[in-house]
């Protein structure tokens, strides 16, 4: 709770926190929008494939031109100012540069930039969640081996369930479940960019100001960003999947001690320890009231009678047994929080959320018949969607981790609901990502 104190300090010393970011999309630009106004943080550097566009977005986020007329990064340390480039080797690899926030959302490049990071001595907040699933205990490892820190990015819902993970056992409890809410019906497993709109029920000027990705937006709505979202809290905290991935229970905020607990004590859950996500809507499409949608909780369970009674004297949001309490977080502020990570991996060298354990992963899953000689299209597109499996159960069926499946060809049919595996498809083996992933591989596994 003293982060700002700290920052305060590096701003009174001339000596704020040199940041360089790597992708100004939606995240990015967030993050932008408040790091404008945050004592003690100077972003040196933004890299961005479509500058112009990065240019906009700064302008959108509040910053006035003058702010990143910046010619090099050399000359943005020098002048306080801000340098908009393509140039990412170069941002990571700058004097100065103390911590990188990684927001490309391409799993190939993030695992690229994290282990340029490394080799360069330079924190890295991984805000690319798809890279961090797909390597990511790996990498934290050869960070800290490096002296690194690797952390995932505060804000997103991930090290936010992490934070509330680490509460509850700091203060002794045991974790039944840990997890966050969506907006969920089965049939969207097979939503694709072109009915996304439609099934997050947004009005489409809503989507035109926000200059929304559909792709990406859509990876939320089929189910993927929860796989890839409760992989990495499993991977970080130690909780075990459950044999079916997740199940989309509907539940209020108000229900959630009840239903994500296990089956033998009346909820949905088949083990102790695992990760839910809820759903905002009920099967039959309607709204669940006061629903978590796009908020964050964890479940703990009394192991006495005294604390069963200060759960229903305090109404700690406990299930109708009084042996289990949920304690919710309503929203997440995305990039707007990302200062957190920011300060904490700088100041205190402090991860907010970073993998240990590789125990759950997010394979390829066909959301049609998929023919023999078709392109994958990756994250949110039109062929795949992400499931959440044990990392154990992932390797042994030998299936093809999701942040693989792009631009790949595909070698035979796969039936709709079939799990892609990795004699499937046409994939280089000599790929950096991919022998970093077989690395993984062999040392967790």
């Amino acid at each position: 709770m003293n982060l700002h104190r700290l920052l305060l300090a590096r701003h009174q010393n001339n000596n704020p926190i040199k940041v360089g970011l790597i992708g100004a999309g939606k995240f990015g630009t967030m993050f932008l929008s408040q790091a404008r106004t945050t004592t003690g943080i100077h972003i040196v550097g933004i890299a961005d494939l479509d500058i112009q566009k990065a240019k906009e977005n700064c302008l959108r986020s509040g910053w006035k031109k003058e702010q990143f007329e910046a010619q090099t990064y050399e000359h943005a340390l020098e002048k306080n100012n801000t340098c908009i480039s393509q140039d990412s080797e170069k941002l990571i690899k700058t004097q100065g540069i103390e911590v990188i926030v990684e927001a490309t959302g391409n799993p190939i490049k993030g695992i690229s930039h994290c282990l340029q990071c490394i080799e360069n001595g330079v924190h890295i907040v991984m805000v690319n969640v798809e890279a961090d699933v797909l390597a990511g205990p790996l990498l934290a490892s050869k960070a800290q081996k490096a002296g690194v820190c690797y952390s995932l990015a505060y804000g997103d819902q991930p090290a936010l369930i992490c934070e509330h993970v680490d509460w509850a056992r700091a203060i002794g409890f045991e974790v039944t479940c840990a997890g966050k809410g969506t907006r969920y019906l089965p049939d969207f497993h097979s939503s694709t960019p072109d009915t996304v709109w439609d099934n997050f029920g947004w009005d489409l000027e809503v989507v035109k100001r926000g200059g929304l990705n559909p792709k990406m937006f859509n990876s939320f709505i089929d189910g993927t960003k929860s796989g890839i979202e409760m992989s990495a809290v499993c991977n970080a905290t130690g909780l075990t999947p459950q044999s079916e991935g997740l199940g989309f229970p509907p539940a209020s905020r108000f229900e959630i001690a009840d239903i994500c607990k296990p089956k033998e004590f009346g909820g949905k859950l088949e083990h102790f320890g695992t990760t839910e996500v809820v759903s905002s809507l009920q099967r039959d499409g309607t709204s669940v009231p006061n629903h978590l949608q796009v908020g964050t909780y964890v479940v703990v369970e009394a192991d006495s009678d005294y604390v069963k009674h200060c759960f229903e004297e305090y109404t700690m949001l406990p299930d109708k047994s009084f042996r289990f309490s949920a304690l919710y977080r309503p929203i997440h502020m995305i990039g707007l929080e990302l200062g957190i990570s920011i300060a904490s991996t700088v100041l205190r060298n402090e991860p907010t959320g970073s993998p240990l354990e590789f125990r759950s992963d997010v394979v390829a899953t066909a959301k049609k018949k998929l023919h023999q000689g078709e392109l994958l299209d990756g994250e949110g597109g039109f062929c795949l969607w992400g499931k959440q499996m044990s990392s154990i159960e992932s390797i042994k069926n030998d299936c093809l981790p999701l942040g693989l499946a792009n631009e790949v060809k595909l070698n035979k049919d796969v039936q709709e609901g079939e799990q892609i595996c990795w004699n499937d498809v046409e994939i280089n083996m000599n790929q950096q990502a991919v022998k970093i992933r077989r690395e993984m591989e062999d040392l967790f596994v």
